[in-house]
């Protein structure tokens, strides 16, 4: 084949490529954004709803305005130009025009702050809650802890479920790309959800545009807001405050059940909360620790340390390091209270977690200290 014809071919395979990807692009994310959206996400709230009247309601206003102003501005410089014949006149101020010009503005302003006063305050209003669920900011994942009314006492991480291959293009991207957790925050429909959002790190925003929720998460200090779904979905959000390198990979995702939906879904994970507590007097296999440690790796650790252990920027290589090759207390020490970018896991991850995943360290790649850190080792650390 001569060159003509290998760069045809070459030209006709990036064609094909390139329109693939962009149909693929161009999917409706299912709870999140649709092809060509020029509106805000549709409303699934009253509050949200509220805030769509009140955008188009500002807009025509200040449609209006324009069009007003502007109008008499250029019809005066057209039809009153000097070279109609028209010339200046001289005249001194007009206490009605002054009157007029300022109370109209006046009446205009009131007119758009009534409305937006009642929906700011009402997005306020956190009384009477039927859920309230403690939401904490971390890098990059977010923790929810069900601490009044039905669903009390469960706890979760919800992190990005989005694989490193996808995210580094050498697997296909789904059309929630970036936008899928493996556990999601459950409500159910028509209910009041109180959000207590904090930070352990840095400063993150807990924000689902159809809810027309966008709450602070700040380290030290707790806030609050509220939402009730008017109806059965999967929402969609993302941390809206760049809170480090891995901001772009901080999904929310809720799915809004039926209370009977709901109802089963607490009890199915109470169940799977009992039967994945910690016995601390069971002893593990190595084999054991290092499987439950992986995966416990690459939920909480990867993104940072990298799937290799290589580290990256900031965060050190834990392949070789000193500290994973050297005593345990040290790196006990480490994971449970945290050390300039590393967070704070004590409280985070369960006891059990840290153990498997400090063993899973210690005995992959190029580190084989051939030990098994136990749950009752960490207790211990903890002085508990």
């Amino acid at each position: 084949m001569n060159l003509f014809g290998k760069v045809t071919r070459a030209s006709l395979y990036l064609v094909a490529a390139f329109g693939t990807a962009f149909a693929h692009a161009t999917e409706n994310m299912p709870g999140g954004p649709a092809v060509n959206q020029l509106n805000f996400t549709a409303p699934a709230t009253k509050i949200m709803q509220e805030i769509h009247w009140l955008h188009w309601m500002m807009l025509v206003i200040c449609a209006l305005i324009f069009v007003g102003v502007f109008g008499v501005m250029f019809y005066s410089i057209l039809k009153h130009r000097k070279s109609l014949g028209h010339k200046s006149a001289s005249f001194h101020e007009s206490t009605t025009v002054e009157i007029i010009w300022t109370v109209i503005p006046l009446l205009i302003v009131i007119g758009m702050a009534l409305p937006a006063t009642k929906t700011v305050v009402a997005m306020k209003d956190t009384t009477n809650s039927d859920i309230t669920i403690k939401t904490t900011g971390y890098q990059w994942k977010w923790g929810y802890d069900y601490i009044k009314g039905e669903g009390e006492g469960i706890s979760f991480l919800s992190t990005l479920s989005t694989s490193r291959e996808a995210i580094n293009n050498l697997a296909p991207k789904s059309n929630t790309y970036l936008m899928e957790v493996d556990n999601e925050m459950v409500v159910p429909v028509g209910k009041k959800i109180r959000l207590i959002t904090t930070a352990n790190d840095v400063i993150h925003a807990w924000t689902i545009p159809a809810f027309g929720v966008k709450q602070d998460a700040i380290p030290g200090f707790v806030r609050d807001t509220w939402f009730r779904a008017d109806k059965i979905g999967t929402f969609r959000g993302q941390c809206s405050e760049l809170c480090g390198a891995e901001h772009a990979f901080m999904p929310i995702v809720v799915k809004v059940v039926s209370e009977e939906d709901y109802t089963a879904w607490v009890a199915q994970k109470k169940k799977e909360m009992g039967a994945a507590g910690d016995d601390p007097s069971k002893v593990y296999t190595l084999d054991e620790q290092k499987e439950r440690g992986a995966k416990v790796y690459a939920a909480n650790c990867a993104a940072c340390h990298q799937p290799n252990g290589k580290g990256a920027g900031a965060f050190p290589a834990l392949d070789g390091s000193k500290v994973v090759n050297g005593p345990k207390a040290g790196q006990f020490n480490i994971l449970l209270n945290g050390k300039n970018a590393m967070p704070k896991w004590a409280g985070v991850l369960s006891d059990g977690d840290i153990a498997a995943v400090i063993t899973y360290t210690r005995n992959s790649w190029g580190n084989k200290t051939g030990e098994v850190i136990q749950t009752q080792e960490i207790i211990t650390a903890r002085g508990q």
